[in-house]
């Protein structure tokens, strides 16, 4: 009979365990989005030929997850985070189902899109500061900078593989993709429930309308963690142009769904590169310098993209694009996974996710509008240019994050 490994490897073992199906559910969860994202995309300006249009679905994915800040982190924060996510991805797949319904019935309307949109922003808005604020339940937070960047890849891989699945499914017709993602969405979900947890979820505490701002509160005494998120916030949101590249795939660039599916992944395929490296050799030396280098390459990248006009160089900007922006969010997620207590994490991470969203979903909104303006090459033009100024803004107003040294806090400075 084989003799049992010691307490120590199983309990390790089991932390192996756990983080495999924690990294397969964000894979899945994530490559369920970016189909999705792929398919409306293409779906809502065949229908409409706007780019005006194109910015209302990140309105309509915004404006749930901004309404909600508050209410998810406190919902992270006292009940079990697995279950929120998982009910959140099942929720998905239905949204998924629906599409697909409207898609073979023929009744799915710009206006159908948009509600489903929101519907998914909603449960996005769920589902992420759950996901997030899981990780530190799954490994030792000595592990966490090292777990942040492979969880991150998870979201990279994505991507990659789900835009280009999404552009190549598309050829088959939307039905396809709709499919493909609601059962995707049905398996993260399964994943996430089963995962086994090292800590037990916190005692609730009495909601007070105090606690509900409480994370609110707590970033605005971190300057690190506040300068980091704004930073990201106002890159991103100027400096956004995926919105867009339905524009750049049909009009510029002269390709079709495939093309676009591939566009939507090269960010990811820089993204993924960076994280692998991270992964292997975490920033452990002035990260904030890291940072402000990455946003300020970032706006570079998406300058380079909107001159191009081959598609080879714009793949090539937008994984550039991609890498850069990586070591943003692996040092935004790290400054907040080390810094922040556990009983408050739901509540930081979700203000976390609203930063994220406004970056994403509203900088969507923003590049549509701005290019329904100016044209879609004038506006990410000006978004790179806006990206740069913003990097070195910050570098002025948030001192603490240029010079911070470690992603952990020094010892004796907490601000509780």
């Amino acid at each position: 009979m084989t003799p049992e490994p010691p307490v120590e490897t199983q309990i390790s073992l089991a932390r192996h365990a756990s983080f495999q199906r924690f990294w397969g559910a964000r894979v899945l969860s994530s490559i369920s989005f970016q189909m999705l994202a792929v398919a409306i995309g293409w779906h809502i300006y065949a229908i409409t030929h706007s780019a005006f249009a194109l910015g209302l679905v990140g309105l309509a994915q915004f404006l749930p997850m901004f309404a909600l800040t508050l209410v998810v982190g406190h919902v992270a924060d006292r009940y079990d985070r697995r279950r929120i996510a998982a009910v959140c991805q099942a929720l998905e797949a239905l949204a998924a189902a629906v599409f697909l319904a409207g898609t073979l019935g023929g009744w799915l309307s710009a206006p159908v899109i948009y509600v489903l949109a929101a519907l998914v922003g909603a449960m996005r808005a769920f589902e992420s500061p759950s996901i997030s604020s899981l990780l530190p339940s799954v490994v030792p937070r000595s592990e966490l900078p090292r777990a942040t960047a492979w969880s991150t890849s998870a979201g990279q891989a994505a991507q990659i593989l789900g835009p280009a699945a999404g552009g190549l499914l598309y050829g088959l017709g939307p039905s396809a993709v709709y499919l493909a993602s609601a059962v995707a969405f049905i398996a993260a979900a399964t994943l996430v429930w089963s995962i086994p947890l090292r800590t037990k979820p916190a005692a609730r505490a009495p909601v007070t309308l105090e606690s509900v701002f409480s994370g609110i509160a707590f970033i605005r005494r971190q300057p690190v963690i506040l300068g980091a998120l704004s930073l990201d916030l106002f890159a991103v949101l100027f400096g956004g142009a995926t919105a867009l590249l339905p524009i750049f795939a049909r009009d510029v660039l002269q390709t079709g769904p495939l093309g676009l599916g591939l566009l939507r992944s090269a960010p990811a395929v820089g993204a993924l590169a960076g994280t692998i490296w991270l992964a292997h050799f975490p920033l452990r030396n002035r990260p904030g310098v890291a940072m402000f280098g990455g946003v300020i390459a970032f706006g570079v990248a998406t300058i380079v993209f909107g001159l191009s006009h081959s598609f080879v160089l714009s793949l090539v900007s937008l994984a550039v694009l991609g890498a850069s922006d990586v070591i943003s969010v692996v040092v935004r997620l790290s400054l907040v996974q080390l810094r922040t207590p556990d009983e408050m994490l739901g509540r930081v991470s979700a203000v976390n996710a609203l930063f994220i969203g406004t970056s994403n979903q509203l900088g969507e909104f923003e590049s549509g509008v701005t290019a329904g303006w100016w044209g879609a090459v004038p506006a990410v033009l000006v978004g790179g240019v806006a990206t740069i100024a913003v990097a070195l803004l910050w570098i002025r107003l948030f001192p603490a994050l240029a010079q911070t040294e470690t992603l952990e806090e020094p010892k004796g400075v907490r601000t509780a």
